[in-house]
């Protein structure tokens, strides 16, 4: 317990002290974000690259551990060649396909270093088939492709307002702590709480009115690593809707995601086109400040984080039932922020 404590100290202070000379390094290499659009909510230039004070913070607790297997040093690797991609995409902005591959790589070389979803847990067993796990075999790659890439850019496109990312990521990353410890996995656990300590300690130089933003580099690396360490930690535990679990935990980004999936496609817009109708965007349209529009999603980002844990602990019917509302309390939330709504007028997805 006093290394776990130490690893947690050691990556909080090395990304606080690492940040302001972040701010240095962005200034000296051009990785300033310009408000050269009304998307952007800040009206001055504002330095990139905090997400490389997360990143070595986060690897300073890990190294201080030093249980560094096979698989982990796949998962070094791929977080090593993300964080590169974000810091060359903060200096200069590289083409959306050129990133998705690189991305792609990434996955695939944590993929094969064993962090793959294998099975989950069958919450119907004793109807449909007499197995209380779901094999996925060969298509556990891509499966677990489609995941960790996902995950990845749904952090990116939430990281909209400042504190946002990473306030929604140490929710995130605690979330998964919990279920981790909660599924008897210690050490992906104390990823976890590695990973919301390094980013905690970044928080406070982003949270409005933000010195530093964590760029591509930061938002790429913790979608990164929270898709991962959901695949080794949570998705392979005993509870009845176990696939349900890292939904939860990283609900909001995720959710968010999904909405400016469908929202692009029936409006005939590229996946790759950036918009105005993200949740926090809805919010501040709807006349919340910043801080009170992340304030707002910070809690939404709980209650997720909640259900979450609770799907761990809680008997099948009671899972059932807490899902159900869950999403009938999010098609609500939709509706009322005009995430879902059709113009009957024009037959068009107004999203």
């Amino acid at each position: 317990m006093t290394r776990n404590i130490i690893a947690f100290a050691i990556a909080v202070s090395v990304s606080y002290i690492a940040t302001p000379l972040m701010i240095r390094l962005a200034k000296l290499v051009g990785a300033i974000d310009v408000p050269k659009d009304n998307r952007r909510v800040h009206k001055v230039p504002i330095p990139r690259l905090g997400g490389l004070a997360i990143f070595l913070g986060f690897m300073a607790g890990v190294l201080y551990l030093a249980d560094i297997d096979s698989r982990m040093f796949g998962v070094i690797i791929g977080a090593a060649i993300i964080v590169t991609l974000g810091f060359f995409d903060d200096i200069k902005p590289l083409s959306a396909k050129f990133k998705l591959l690189v991305q792609i790589i990434a996955a695939i070389i944590v993929i094969q270093s064993g962090v793959r979803i294998e099975y989950v847990r069958n919450p119907l067993y004793f109807i449909f088939t007499d197995s209380p796990y779901i094999i996925f075999g060969n298509w556990s790659y891509l499966l677990t492709l489609v995941w960790i890439v996902g995950v990845t850019n749904a952090i990116n496109l939430v990281d909209g307002l400042d504190g946002l990312a990473a306030g929604i990521s140490i929710i995130s990353a605690s979330t998964l702590f919990m279920a981790a410890l909660s599924t008897g996995r210690p050490f992906e656990a104390l990823l976890a709480a590695i990973l919301a300590a390094s980013t905690l300690g970044f928080l406070p130089y982003n949270f409005n009115p933000a010195k530093i933003f964590m760029g591509d580099t930061g938002a790429l690396f913790l979608g990164y690593m929270l898709s991962v360490i959901s695949v080794m930690g949570v998705l392979k535990g005993a509870a009845a809707l176990s696939i349900l679990v890292p939904i939860f935990a990283i609900g909001l980004p995720i959710f968010d995601t999904l909405f400016a999936m469908a929202r692009r496609a029936l409006s005939g817009k590229s996946m790759m086109e950036a918009d105005k109708g993200h949740l926090h965007h809805k919010l501040l349209d709807a006349g919340m400040s910043q801080k009170q529009a992340v304030l707002t999603l910070y809690s939404i980002s709980a209650v997720l984080g909640f259900s979450a844990v609770a799907l761990v602990e809680v008997t099948l019917k009671v899972a059932f039932v807490l899902v159900f509302v869950v999403f009938l309390l999010g098609s609500m939330g939709a509706k009322y922020l005009g995430l879902i709504k059709e113009d009957h007028g024009s037959h068009k997805a107004n999203l």
